[in-house]
């Protein structure tokens, strides 16, 4: 499991990390996708999707883990979807407000913000991103895609799955993600592993915060 440093930080660091891949070489090294992941962490084989939609079949840079939570579905569900209090439980969220009034459902909009530390090739920027709900079965699975964008950093587009299921005693978190433009793909590997941390970031935080609640 991450430890709680990595937890706090890994989200903005690995978006930074997208900041220089434009003037990365080739050669640059990257950790392969999988060896991101935390032990416990059980890698999901197949095509997942949400009401019949997935991730970006054609995207370059993709990655997926799956963590157990020990929790109720209904906790692990209002957590993830409750994105107006995503800054309550996951420090590298700065804000989040939705765009739409109501419950989260299918064309909901929300916009959020985290932190980029400054690089040898970008400033330090805030990265704003604007994200839309495709699909959402609730309870079930919710897909969102969105532009990242900062001062000389962006990603055109994640589209970003979750799946929910229970499983004795508690329940599998699947969770999916694929990013494209010309900034990120000009180095995949490189991008591969920062889209990686930053999503073992996230479950480390839904497991800490659904697993605390419970108690």
């Amino acid at each position: 499991m991450l430890g709680t440093r990595t937890s706090t930080y890994a989200l903005p660091l690995a978006l930074a990390v997208v900041g220089t891949l434009a003037a990365t070489t080739p050669a640059a090294q990257a950790a392969p996708a999988q060896a991101a992941s935390a032990p416990t962490t059980a890698h999901h084989s197949g095509a997942s999707q949400c009401r019949g939609r997935g991730v970006d079949a054609s995207a370059r840079i993709r990655y997926h883990s799956d963590v157990v939570i020990k929790a109720p579905l209904s906790t692990v569900w209002k957590l993830q979807t409750d994105v107006e209090r995503w800054p309550s439980w996951q420090s590298p969220v700065l804000t989040a407000e939705r765009l739409d009034p109501g419950r989260l459902g299918r064309g909901s909009r929300f916009r959020w913000t985290t932190p980029a530390p400054a690089t040898p090739n970008t400033p330090a920027t805030t990265l704003e991103i604007t994200s839309t709900v495709r699909q959402l079965q609730r309870g079930a699975c919710v897909l969102w895609s969105g532009p990242a964008i900062g001062q000389g950093l962006r990603i055109d587009e994640g589209v970003h799955l979750w799946t929910f299921t229970e499983v004795k005693g508690g329940v599998r978190v699947h969770t999916e993600e694929t990013w494209t433009g010309a900034q990120v793909e000009a180095d995949v590997p490189t991008a591969t592993a920062a889209l990686g941390a930053g999503l073992e970031a996230w479950l480390h935080d839904l497991k800490t915060t659904a697993e605390h609640r419970r108690r």
